[in-house]
């Protein structure tokens, strides 16, 4: 069942951060727009994110490399073709990589719509059977952004509008990470996204194989202060690392 949770610390990777200038992510990504857009320190779920995808079904034999990539604003927060309600529809803010092609809601999205996330770290809650969690900061050892696998779908409402809205894809921890939480988003390599974001769904099976944990090496965490639990904390101090003891 795909993770739901309508508060940012009870749910896997309930909020992230997009610190690094925008020609920064763009140069990564290289997305058709030049958005300009504010560091972001506490993104929540609901919250308008920024997502990468690609459009339109190419030509069988096609370079998925050289297909465009284009910046969009979506709703974190997945709603499936099929919703008829959107505020009684559970709040999907990530998918099992496990079961994401067996479900309903994401078996048309992981065929044709799948999206990078971006972002530069995200946040995670231990428990260590105290009443309070610990807070960590999880980015990439090298403080590159990251492209987190995601899938995103255009819900059409019963007043005629639109909503694009996204999740993040999530798989098992790797060793480093299993400490803090059981689960991960899926960071892909630069040089998987090509075949991330290809939009042609004969393909879906090698993007399906992409959806595991990050080679150990990759990743790493920080202890940080209790800041990062009130969404209205959208600022530097969120990140100030602590002694966790």
């Amino acid at each position: 069942m795909a993770s739901s949770s309508r508060s940012g610390t009870g749910a896997m990777c309930g909020r992230y951060a997009i610190t690094l200038p925008p020609q920064a992510m763009r140069g990564l990504f290289t997305y058709v727009e030049q958005p300009n857009f504010p560091p972001r320190y506490n993104v929540a779920p609901t919250q308008p994110v920024p997502i990468v995808r690609t459009f339109g079904p190419g030509p069988i034999g096609a370079d998925p490399a050289r297909a465009q990539r284009h910046f969009a604003l979506v709703r974190w927060g997945f709603l499936p073709s099929f919703v008829k309600d959107v505020k009684a529809f559970p709040l999907i803010i990530n998918a099992r990589a496990e079961t994401i092609a067996e479900k309903p809601s994401f078996r048309a999205a992981i065929r044709r719509r799948r999206c990078l996330f971006i972002m530069d770290g995200y946040y995670e809650w231990r428990r260590d059977g105290h009443a309070k969690s610990q807070p960590f900061l999880i980015r990439r050892v090298d403080r590159a952004a990251m492209g987190v696998a995601g899938l995103w779908e255009t819900l059409m409402t019963p007043d005629g509008s639109e909503i694009d809205s996204a999740c993040l894809v999530t798989t098992a921890a790797n060793g480093v990470l299993a400490g803090i939480h059981e689960r991960m988003p899926v960071v892909l390599e630069p040089d998987d996204f090509p075949q991330w974001l290809d939009p042609d769904e004969t393909r879906y099976g090698e993007a399906l194989r992409l959806l595991r944990p990050a080679a150990n090496t990759v990743m790493e965490f920080v202890a940080i202060g209790t800041a990062v639990n009130k969404v209205g904390n959208d600022g530097p101090q969120v990140q100030v690392p602590v002694d966790a003891g």
